[in-house]
């Protein structure tokens, strides 16, 4: 794995800690709940996050750019737009308000720097307070009219338009008093968006707002730019977030925000600040799309190379040439060969994926942990078609194993144990997804094993506490089994014997069965031991007890196999239980068995040791963001 940057570069002047430290920046990230192909998308660019955060940050705090001592102080631009204000006032264009206390020095957030001043956000106003709703609600909406804003148009980055909604135009004389004119700040002040923010563009020329969004009319326009990239810093956002009064209507209310205390430069600095802002914002946009572009070439690089894994051999089949006519191993002996160009050090194969003199290209492939993931499935997929270990021509071939699995069965049927299974169709060539190895046979899954469906209980009958536990379709997980307090009465056991679920059991979830993560396929627990079956999930009772199907359902090859049936995306199916007996497994010897799941519980260790350091090092990562930005402040 490439080392990463355990060490910000030290430097007196805290913007160039932006600009000296961009592999921390670019490197700190935070994986999501599920990643796959555009997964720049499903990753947080956490570093990246923080810097926007630091730039505005240093912006308000006066430590973007330097101090001129030629600017026109701020007390004098203060004083302007008090005189402003109180003529404003005198002309009955704006209502007189109450005097607001000056800021004290324990509301001071921070020492000023040379020339700059402390003001009330009220006393900068000449405008402050939400919109309204107009009579009717929804009711009163129209196709066309003035745009009538609400808290999910404003972003901090512009207005969304695309559900935006409008009223009449007799509506918005009516709602005067919340007309909104360009260059007013909007900001959300209620709910999960309190606290996002947004200038009112020239382009749209007028509009009206609702209840839920406040507007800023500054008595100084030219102040918008910067006062509203100060209500976006981390500052003034732990104002809105410590003050607002609950999640309702009045959460932020005209009262408190009025009250806001906030940092005032000259404005020619004003100007100088809001310029360094939007360049190093646009940098942080460019660090972004490289950023997702590489997390994307990445992806694709490593399903590129993992594939050479999966098809070792393919070439020769294509060749035409038999399986039978190979030498036992020889697939192995080739997959043997691919993983060890992937650990080589020579330039020429470590080129091919980008690494450094000295590194593998395993370094250099598996360093997310989606590539982990996808490494863990690439050596199921390898190990459930028989490339993962070499086969032996000494072992029993399968053929015996099925016919003891079929002896057993019927001694079972017999003994009224199981039910009696249906015929099964002959498995069709196009059922087959790869050749077989030597000694391997296909069968349906109902021939391995023992397949059985839940009941459906009555919802009066299940309780949160007792001794029996029952199996829902809640506790179907991609390969776990989830647990949960739900039970049934314990004199079910007898009356639904046939519902029985045992430790080692394969549970499979029959409605909604695969999520992006994989197929619902577990194994039962010790702890849900002689538990019972809900319906909508099936239960796979093993006769030889291997570990190879459980491998097998787990592989891509049963997914892809579903999705293509059934479709990848959108509404899922709800399978049916010959969609489950029916499927087609592959079937190695006995003794191939066992090596194969040996070695697939080596490999998958060592890739859970790996994410298990590879977290590590991005917990780093994190911390080193999160230090660069104290660094930044106390400075």
């Amino acid at each position: 794995m490439e080392a990463l940057k355990t060490q910000p570069v030290v430097t007196n002047n805290p913007a160039d800690l932006i600009t000296d430290n961009i592999d921390i920046w670019t490197s700190a990230i935070k994986t999501r709940s599920a990643s796959g192909r555009g997964s720049g998308k499903k990753l947080d660019l956490y570093g990246i996050k923080k810097l926007r955060e630091l730039i505005l940050e240093l912006a308000v705090r006066g430590k973007l750019v330097p101090q001129d001592a030629s600017d026109e102080p701020a007390p004098v631009l203060l004083a302007s737009i008090a005189s402003e204000k109180s003529q404003l006032v005198k002309e009955k264009k704006i209502p007189r308000s109450k005097v607001l206390p000056d800021v004290t020095d324990a509301e001071k957030p921070f020492e000023l720097p040379a020339g700059w001043g402390l003001a009330r956000l009220g006393n900068l106003t000449s405008k402050l307070g939400s919109g309204s709703t107009p009579r009717g609600g929804k009711n009163a909406y129209v196709e066309t009219g003035i745009p009538f804003l609400r808290s999910q148009n404003v972003w901090n980055d512009g207005l969304k338009l695309e559900d935006i909604a409008y009223i009449p135009e007799e509506t918005h004389q009516k709602m005067e008093k919340t007309k909104v004119t360009p260059g007013d700040v909007l900001l959300n002040i209620t709910g999960a968006s309190l606290g996002r923010s947004t200038i009112f563009p020239e382009e749209l020329v007028e509009a009206n707002v609702s209840q839920h969004v406040t507007i800023i009319r500054l008595i100084e326009p030219r102040m918008g730019r910067f006062v509203h990239l100060g209500i976006l810093s981390p500052m003034v956002q732990r104002l809105v977030w410590g003050r607002q009064v609950g999640m309702a209507i009045e959460g932020l209310s005209k009262k408190v925000l009025k009250m806001f205390e906030f940092p005032i430069p000259p404005l020619t600095e004003q100007h100088r600040i809001v310029a360094k802002v939007d360049e190093l914002m646009a940098l942080c946009d460019q660090l972004e799309q490289q950023t997702e572009a590489s997390i994307d070439a990445h992806a694709t690089l490593v399903e590129t190379l993992l594939a050479t894994l999966t098809n070792s051999a393919d070439d020769v089949q294509d060749a035409q040439v038999s399986r039978e006519a190979r030498t036992p191993g020889a697939t192995a002996a080739e997959l043997e060969q691919n993983w060890a160009r992937m650990m080589a050090t020579d330039g020429r194969n470590a080129d091919i994926a980008g690494a450094n003199v000295g590194q593998t290209v395993f370094d250099t492939l598996f360093t997310t942990d989606h590539s982990i993931d996808q490494l863990k499935q690439t050596v199921l997929q390898l190990a459930v078609m028989g490339k993962l270990v070499p086969q032996d021509p000494n072992d029993e071939p399968a053929t015996v194993l099925l016919k003891k699995i079929a002896a057993e069965k019927a001694q079972l049927v017999k003994e009224k144990k199981i039910k009696k299974q249906k015929a099964l169709p002959p498995i069709g060539e196009d059922e087959k997804p790869f050749a077989l190895p030597q000694g391997w046979e296909w069968c349906r899954l109902d021939d391995y094993a023992y397949v059985f469906a839940g009941a459906s209980f009555k919802s009066g009958d299940f309780t949160n506490t007792g001794s029996t536990k029952v199996i829902k379709i809640t506790n179907a997980g991609v390969g776990e089994l989830l647990e949960t307090d739900d039970y049934l009465p314990d004199e079910f056991l007898d009356s639904h014997a046939q519902y029985v679920v045992r430790k080692g059991d394969l549970i499979l979830a029959l409605t909604r069965p695969y999520i992006s993560t994989g197929l619902k396929i577990s194994r039962c627990p010790s702890s849900y031991d002689k538990s019972l079956l809900n319906q909508r999930v099936a239960a796979i009772r093993l006769i030889d007890q291997s570990a190879f199907c459980f491998l097998y359902l787990k592989s891509s090859i049963v997914l892809d196999g579903y999705k293509k049936r059934f479709g990848g995306s959108g509404l899922q199916p709800n399978l049916k239980m010959n969609d489950v007996t029916d499927l087609t497994l592959a079937v190695p010897p006995t003794e191939e068995q066992h090596r194969i799941v040996t070695k697939v519980d080596q490999l998958m260790t060592l890739c859970d040791q790996l994410k298990a350091r590879l977290q590590h090092a991005q917990e780093t990562q994190l911390h080193l963001a999160d230090a660069m930005v104290e660094q930044a402040l106390i400075r």
